[in-house]
């Protein structure tokens, strides 16, 4: 029973450093994306011994790196979309009922 409730304390302390890991590592995994295409290309340039064929590595490597740049643009976009219905942070919607109260008060002509 001890060591259940031991590991629900200790999850909520790891969890904050894996996701910040998982942010930094962004910039990392581009590197190895593209670096890993180059790989691939010169592997196939060695096995076909056509010299073109190390561009379809790199633009698969450039092609991988994009992916994981937009998958990491899309948990960003969840998260925020989640906090953003939020009561506390509900900035969003006072400044709507501001802009709705200025188009009130102009003439129309």
């Amino acid at each position: 029973m001890q060591n259940k409730e031991q590991q629900e304390q200790k999850a909520p302390r790891i969890k904050p450093i894996i996701e910040a890991a998982d942010s930094l590592s962004l910039g990392i995994s581009i590197v190895v994306a593209v670096l890993m295409g180059v790989g691939i290309g010169l592997l196939i340039k060695n096995i076909t011994e056509t010299p073109w064929t190390l561009w379809i590595g790199v633009f698969i490597g450039v092609a991988a790196a994009i992916l994981n740049v937009y998958k990491a643009y899309a948990k960003q976009y969840k998260d925020y979309e989640e906090l953003a219905k939020e009561p506390r942070y509900a900035i969003k919607k006072q400044l709507q009922d501001d802009e709705d109260d200025d188009d009130d008060n102009k003439k129309n002509y």
